[in-house]
């Protein structure tokens, strides 16, 4: 007596609708508005079946930041690269051209830049430059009090109410040595994490959303042209945690969704995968809503109305972070791992055969893509009625008695 094989045995019965049946039958299937489907979860978007459209705009992407970053390079703060900072009370009336003007008359020279810092009667004038000797700061002092006569705490016009600091260009390279540090640290936990918690392959399509995700948020601040200072690096820091987060909650789904998968020739692991990514998709969507609305209100009242932009590169590097982190959670990281998981082992072979069993169910004419979820799985909540003279599947239960059991 021989022992039957995976292919002889009939499929278990998971009490949902063959994917090969309902591909047939997408027809019969009631149409669903937008937030229907995104409030239910069924598998309606079909996310890795079309990952290769979602690869090319994460290629795009990538190579206009990459590009952004090489030929026009990053704006550094005077934490970074070093140099003069001048400031002196805005109550003066004057304004940031007049100031540029009357220092490039003194020094021959226009300053590095020169902005209003704060509001009301706080607000300050900053003047940004390069390292400048003794005698070139007596020369601005002396020109910018001539022309604008700030006041001191007293309300007495002084020079002393025009400020003078220097800062030292190593303090920022120590800052971005810990910056790198930092970041090695914790990629090596988190790869370390994933890895233990899930499995090896899941934490490399992680990291490679990580890395997905500085980059973009480096390249856009190249784009903009805002300047680069250490609440940059730590707003950095801040969105690979919650990119992290918002992916490890897919990754869990996926995990759920595909164990014992291999055992049956229903589904694939791809279309596994995908159910997972919409499950969790409108989590995902009020996630990143709730994390931008705080992020939004930083930028509006902090740096709109009360003036204070030092706030706008943290508030700045969070607000993209948080949208590139929560699209590369959805349509890159999973979708990445399906792609890394049908390419080589034992999901590779499942797929194959789930296929080439559908194939031959349809009569050769042809068969579902991986992960072609779009309609099909969205009939998990409902079971598609046989034809009429349609012999049952082997193993299935009888569809009246289930249909009773529910009424």
């Amino acid at each position: 007596m021989t022992k039957p094989t995976e292919s002889d045995a009939p499929d278990r019965d998971t009490g949902t609708a063959d994917p090969a049946d309902n591909a047939v039958d997408q027809g019969a299937l009631p149409k669903h508005s937008l937030l229907s489907r995104l409030y239910t979860g069924t598998g309606a978007f079909d996310v890795v079946g079309k990952r290769r459209t979602y690869y090319t705009v994460v290629a795009v992407v990538v190579l206009i930041s990459i590009a952004s970053m090489v030929f026009r390079g990053f704006s550094l703060g005077i934490d970074f690269e070093g140099g003069t900072r001048i400031q002196f009370p805005a109550s003066t009336g004057a304004t940031t051209e007049q100031v540029e003007q009357v220092y490039s008359d003194a020094l021959g020279e226009a300053p590095v830049s020169v902005q209003t810092v704060g509001s009301g009667a706080s607000a300050t004038i900053q003047i940004r430059s390069e390292a400048l000797d003794a005698r070139e700061v007596v020369v601005v002092q002396d020109a910018l009090f001539d022309a604008f006569q700030p006041e001191d705490q007293d309300g007495v016009p002084s020079k002393n109410a025009i400020s003078v600091a220097d800062v030292s260009e190593t303090w920022g390279s120590q800052i971005t040595q810990k910056a790198l540090i930092a970041l090695v640290v914790f990629l090596v936990i988190v790869s370390v994490y994933i890895a233990i918690r899930f499995e090896r392959d899941m934490a490399f399509a992680a990291i490679v959303a990580l890395f997905f995700d500085m980059i973009v948020t480096a390249g856009v601040y190249s784009l903009i042209g805002l300047e680069v200072t250490p609440a940059t690096v730590i707003g950095l820091l801040t969105i690979l945690g919650f990119s992290l987060y918002d992916t490890v909650v897919v990754f869990d789904k996926v995990e759920e969704n595909t164990r014992g998968v291999l055992h049956t020739t229903r589904r694939t692991y791809g279309e596994q995968a995908n159910l997972a990514v919409n499950q969790t998709l409108m989590r995902s969507i009020n996630t990143t809503v709730i994390s931008v609305l705080p992020v939004v209100g930083l930028l509006v009242v902090a740096v709109g109305l009360l003036g204070v932009g030092t706030l706008k590169d943290l508030a700045v590097v969070q607000l993209v972070g948080i949208v590139v982190g929560a699209f590369s959670s959805i349509f890159f990281a999973t979708p990445l791992l399906v792609s890394i998981k049908e390419r080589w082992g034992p999901v590779a072979a499942h797929t194959s055969k789930v296929l080439a069993r559908r194939a031959e169910r349809s009569g050769g004419s042809g068969s579902v893509s991986s992960g072609a979820l779009a309609g099909s799985v969205a009939a998990t909540a409902t079971t598609t009625p046989r034809r009429p003279g349609e012999a049952p599947k082997p193993g299935a239960r009888p569809t009246g008695k289930r249909n009773k059991k529910r009424q």
